[in-house]
């Protein structure tokens, strides 16, 4: 007969084993934490990129324009030369830019114009029903893979997965005789390292793409990015990301957390019961299942038939149709119109002041996302104005290929480096902007077309979100698991989510090779693997 190990000596032999892991990770907060404020970066980043232009024009930094006769954006003698910001003529561009480089800057428009749909939508309460009766009318077996899976779908709702989902899962498992800690982590994976994968398009989609559009255009000043670019590599990550999340719980991370002991917790759990969908929430949903069928069928009637007004009216074909350039616009109605018909039929939305009333709401969130745009934009146009992102590029890009390394190989290491960046840079977009500039039009000399170098991208900074305290809702998920769990830290978390973030890097880097180079298929409608100008 085997006797089973108390709660306090399961949890030692991992604590002893996870020790030098474990001062790792504190190194790895500490640093982070040193780091200013993100908007605080970018306004240093921009300062940072006006003093160095004046170094670098001040010696004459200049490479050869690889781009070739007759490119659009060439150099006209075939040299690009640093631009001095940090001149008299640098000022006045300066000072005459600052509005223009922020209105014009692409994902700002796209991010808060989709919002206003999916703002309908969460204040209605459509969202968090939705979720509620995805999660809980999953069977024991099955709770695991819905769990993953709603967390990666509620991605199109922003923060809706990490403040609903996420304490709602460790409520479901709690309540199946499960560790819930084991239902928190599997939803926190879904949401947040599958953050980029998903079923639908939503608003991580535009604000991607509008910065690698902007940093393309270094290269390519005609070069368009959609929010539509990833879209089938991102569907079939989605059950990639569910597969391998609900692997990880059943065989990795219960068994690691073993038996649950309710007296580890700090509250009252007999209280902790989860909310059932009322009979008017389902009757809503029922009628928003309707709208949105609805929204799909004249959708449909517009770009599946030949004649279809949303097709390319001149080629009659889906690429480059008002379709795929107006997918935010579509967004908009595909939440908004379910969104309102739920509100109204559960009593939440009578009127068209109650629709406004939750699209302010939405874009009143936007306030910190408003100032970090400013000055992300500043940062990108100054880099663009002073030609250090080409220079950079072209010197990268050169040296990737004196040491041999321009092949898909380069993919891997550039994953890598995202993941890596993440830990100390949380946001995607923060990331993204930053990076963007310097590594999509190396990328784009190498030969690889924007739309794939974004797609391995959004794999590096999804995958190590789970285990960067510099995530925005990393306290917030520490605060929903010491509900559980009265003396855990960080340190605990990142420890469990550790397994997710491995076998995420894994079988996403894998199966973007395979999807990408081994069985050449585009990773979104329209989308190239390669880029030649």
């Amino acid at each position: 007969m085997t006797t089973s190990a108390s709660p306090s000596e399961q949890s030692q032999v991992p604590a002893e084993q996870r020790k030098g892991f474990t001062r790792f990770l504190d190194t790895v907060e500490w640093l982070g934490n040193l780091l200013p404020h993100p908007i605080t970066l970018f306004a240093m980043f921009a300062i940072g990129v006006v003093i160095i232009s004046g170094i670098a024009s001040y010696f004459g930094l200049a490479v050869a324009d690889p781009r070739p006769l007759g490119a659009a954006g060439r150099a006209p003698d075939g040299v690009i030369e640093v631009f001095n910001l940090f001149s008299g003529e640098g000022l006045r561009i300066i000072v005459t830019s600052l509005v223009t480089n922020f209105t014009g800057f692409a994902p700002l428009g796209t991010v808060l114009v989709a919002l206003l749909g999916v703002g309908v939508a969460e204040h209605s309460g459509l969202l968090s029903a939705a979720v509620r009766g995805l999660v809980m009318q999953a069977s024991k077996r099955t709770v695991t893979v819905i769990v993953v899976f709603a967390g990666i779908l509620s991605n199109t709702a922003s923060e809706l997965g990490y403040v609903v989902l996420i304490p709602l899962a460790a409520m479901i498992f709690h309540s199946l005789g499960r560790h819930p800690l084991a239902g928190l982590a599997a939803a926190f994976a879904g949401v947040s390292g599958g953050y980029s994968a998903n079923l639908l398009l939503g608003t991580v989609d535009p604000l991607l793409s509008g910065i690698t559009e902007s940093a393309a255009h270094m290269i390519d000043p005609t070069y368009t990015v959609g929010p539509e670019v990833n879209w089938f590599f991102m569907i079939a990550s989605t059950f990639l990301i569910t597969a391998v999340g609900s692997w990880v719980t059943i065989a990795i991370v219960e068994p690691k957390l073993g038996v649950y002991d309710p007296k580890e917790a700090a509250v009252d759990l007999s209280q902790d019961k989860m909310g059932a969908l009322t009979a008017a929430e389902k009757r809503g949903l029922k009628y928003a299942g309707l709208a949105v069928l609805g929204v799909c069928a004249l959708l449909a009637i517009s770009i599946v038939p030949e004649w279809g007004v949303l097709r390319n009216q001149a080629t009659g074909e889906v690429a480059g149709s008002p379709f795929l350039k107006g997918i935010v616009a579509l967004i908009v109605v595909f939440f908004a119109v379910p969104g309102f018909v739920y509100g109204r039929v559960i009593g939440t939305m009578r009127n068209d002041r109650d629709v406004i009333n939750a699209m302010s709401k939405s874009m009143g969130t936007m306030g910190m996302y408003i100032v970090l745009v400013f000055f992300a934009a500043q940062f990108v146009a100054f880099f663009k104005i002073t030609n250090l992102g080409t220079i950079f590029a072209v010197l990268g890009a050169d040296a990737l290929q004196s040491i041999g390394l321009t092949g898909p190989l380069v993919f891997l290491f550039f994953i890598m480096m995202c993941g890596f960046v993440n830990l100390s840079l949380g946001s995607a977009s923060a990331q993204w902007a930053v990076t963007a500039p310097i590594f999509v039009p190396m990328l784009m000399l190498l030969g690889y077309a924007p739309e794939v170098i974004q797609a391995a991208y959004r794999i590096g900074d999804s995958v190590t979100n789970i285990i960067t305290p510099m995530m925005s809702y990393f306290g917030l998920i520490v605060s929903f698991a010491t509900r559980y769990k009265k003396d855990l830290g960080m340190g605990t978390l990142i420890a469990t989510m550790i397994p997710y973030s491995i076998f995420f890097f894994i079988g996403w880097t894998a199966l973007f090779f395979i999807w990408v180079f081994a069985l050449g298929m585009p990773v979104g409608p329209g989308a190239a693997t390669y880029y030649s100008p």
